[in-house]
């Protein structure tokens, strides 16, 4: 049995993004400050307020996917799945000669089947109900894509599913971690989304946080005195999680540690109290038994929109003092991707920690004044990375933060 305080270790990624299908494209493309954000391509977005997206291009489902499982899956599962099989096989990993309740799936989503559940109501609206996929029962339900990852690789342990827009990649790897700590062998966590279907469009936009900038390379730009909202994206990473001794006793190489995780939630507005995303901040770090001091880097939350990005910029500050910390966002590459997004910066802090370079935020000619950050802005900045703090927050007032430590630190 594991005990609680054993550390939780990363030993597989899989990643889909629109800057790059699978764990090393990405990172090529991402080192290079190559983006995949442009004019949505499925459909025509002239008619819609915010017309760019960043879209997964390169991403073919019967690629990876049976014929069976293709029209009972939306986008999203597809994907999902596809970066279960890259984080398995990467962390060498064969589900079939293990026990079946010894591996659980915890993921994190915020939509739903979002394309499926457009394509059936529209069959619905224009046929007739007898027309409709019996799939759609399931296919849109925010639990798919843990139902299918445990369904596919036969894993029966505890399983589940957190739903926390933003701030749902890092809550679903610190469930998994608790997991872990209960005595469960393996466990596949992290978040895929994707909602960019004209009626996911829609949704989104209900937030007021989309952009209405049309040009790629000026439409998302947190912390810049010009930051308008975010551009929305597809994709994420899913991650395998083990115990350190039964990874080191299989000898599974570990990309890191999962060292301390907080969670809290804002007050409501307009009641002059703080938001919580300082005290979320400062939870992960007892959590870890670390100090400000030991960060080396920050993988940003960057809402893009002026008032989130002070906020968060002053609670970084406050913690860690104006500027005394590499600030990084590159998610400014690939759009903010949803319950995907927490859970691919951290997929892009174990690799900066692995090859000692931290990517680079895009796009931010002018960062604002009243945004304290050392943003590592338009190329990668070669630095050792020991230990890196990831943020996210949620629409709704969820914040979330996650500590990782380089394999050998504890």
């Amino acid at each position: 049995m594991t005990t609680r305080t054993e550390n939780t270790v990363v030993t597989g990624l899989g990643v889909v993004a629109p800057n790059g299908l699978g764990t090393e494209e990405f990172w090529t493309a991402t080192l290079k400050g190559i983006s995949g954000i442009d004019r949505i391509s499925r459909y025509d977005p002239s008619g819609y307020p915010s017309p760019l997206a960043g879209e997964v291009l390169d991403f073919n489902a019967s690629d990876h996917l049976s014929n069976r499982m293709l029209p009972q899956t939306d986008r999203m599962t597809q994907m999902a799945l596809a970066a279960s099989d890259w984080a398995l096989a990467d962390a060498g990993v064969d589900p079939a000669a293990m026990p079946e309740f010894d591996m659980g799936v915890v993921t994190a989503s915020a939509s739903g089947g979002f394309e499926f559940a457009q394509n059936e109501l529209q069959k619905l609206w224009s046929k007739g109900p007898e027309y409709v996929s019996a799939y759609q029962s399931f296919a849109w339900f925010y639990a798919v894509n843990t139902g299918q990852i445990s369904i596919r690789h036969g894993m029966r342990g505890p399983s589940g599913v957190l739903v926390t827009d933003q701030a749902g990649g890092l809550d679903a790897l610190a469930h998994g971690r608790r997991h872990i700590r209960k005595g469960t062998g393996l466990v596949v966590s992290g978040g895929v989304d994707a909602s960019l279907s004209p009626w996911g469009l829609v949704s989104q936009m209900t937030t007021g946080r989309l952009t209405r900038v049309t040009d790629p390379e000026r439409a998302y730009a947190p912390f810049d005195v010009s930051a308008d909202g975010h551009v929305p994206g597809e994709g994420g990473a899913l991650v395998v999680l083990e115990s350190e001794t039964r990874a080191r006793e299989r000898g599974a190489r570990s990309y890191g540690t999962i060292a301390g995780y907080g969670a809290t939630f804002d007050p409501a507005p307009d009641t002059g109290r703080e938001p919580g995303l300082r005290r979320a901040v400062e939870l992960a770090l007892a959590d870890a038994a670390a100090a400000p001091s030991d960060i080396d880097v920050v993988f940003a939350d960057a809402a893009g929109v002026r008032d989130l990005d002070r906020a968060e910029a002053h609670a970084l500050a406050a913690v860690f003092g104006p500027e005394a910390v590499p600030v990084t966002a590159p998610k400014t590459m690939t759009g903010r991707l949803y319950s995907g997004a927490a859970s691919l910066d951290v997929a892009t802090a174990l690799l900066a920690m692995r090859d000692g370079i931290v990517p680079p935020t895009l796009h931010v000619p002018e960062r604002a004044d009243d945004c304290p950050v050392d943003l590592v802005r338009d190329t990668a900045r070669e630095m050792t990375v020991r230990t890196a703090l990831v943020v996210a927050r949620g629409h709704g007032g969820f914040n979330a933060a996650l500590v990782l430590r380089a394999p050998d630190t504890h």
